[in-house]
């Protein structure tokens, strides 16, 4: 009886291992399998390859593009920041400038001819040169619109007076001369302007 169990035994433990090698054996074949399809699935065909690299070479190439454009762009507008604040640096030193203009003027304006005021009358003729000259160096240009047509970008009416000598609408009289620095106006001209009679 001992033998049989003991051929019973034999025969089971065959059995079980010839299971477990043809499960080893089944699993070796799916495992080659699955690397097969994955490998025909992980490789494209060369025509998808060039496709592929094509794409990405065209995706870079736009990249770099833009890039390039937004680079530009940042550029051109640091230059124009750096020129708008070269050219406008002096804009409010020149304003604080223009009320002694301004009194020069008024001193000629007032002057008399008595004799012995002449050597001063010069001096602040030359005074008010040398200022201006000074102003038109550093591109400040003087607005003095008698005669013209008033044009409320560059002028502020103070008033409007009846004339029929003169057309409507133009300066008749400039109570406060204006001035620009490098075409942007500073201070408005003060005018008085025509009307129509009426």
């Amino acid at each position: 009886m001992a033998d049989q169990d003991q051929k019973q035994t034999e025969a089971v433990e065959e059995t079980v291992q010839d299971t477990a090698e043809t499960t080893a054996a089944a699993e070796e074949a799916v495992a080659a399998e699955g690397e097969e399809a994955t490998t025909e699935a992980a490789e494209p065909t060369p025509e998808e390859t060039i496709e592929q690299l094509q794409a990405d070479v065209e995706t870079a190439r736009d990249n770099a593009l833009r890039a390039q454009a937004d680079a530009q762009n940042v550029k051109r507008r640091a230059e124009q920041d750096v020129e708008k604040a070269r050219k406008f640096a002096l804009e409010r030193f020149s304003g604080d400038l223009l009320p002694i203009v301004d009194n020069l003027e008024r001193a000629l304006e007032a002057a008399t001819e008595d004799e012995a005021v002449k050597p001063i009358v010069e001096g602040v003729e030359l005074t008010l040169k040398s200022f201006l000259d000074v102003l038109g160096k550093n591109n400040i240009e003087q607005i003095n619109p008698e005669g013209e047509p008033f044009d409320p970008q560059l002028h502020q009416a103070m008033s409007m007076v009846e004339n029929p000598d003169v057309e409507p609408n133009s300066v008749i009289a400039v109570v406060q001369k204006g001035y620009s620095l490098n075409g942007r106006l500073i201070r408005p001209a003060m005018v008085m302007v025509s009307k129509s009679a009426g």
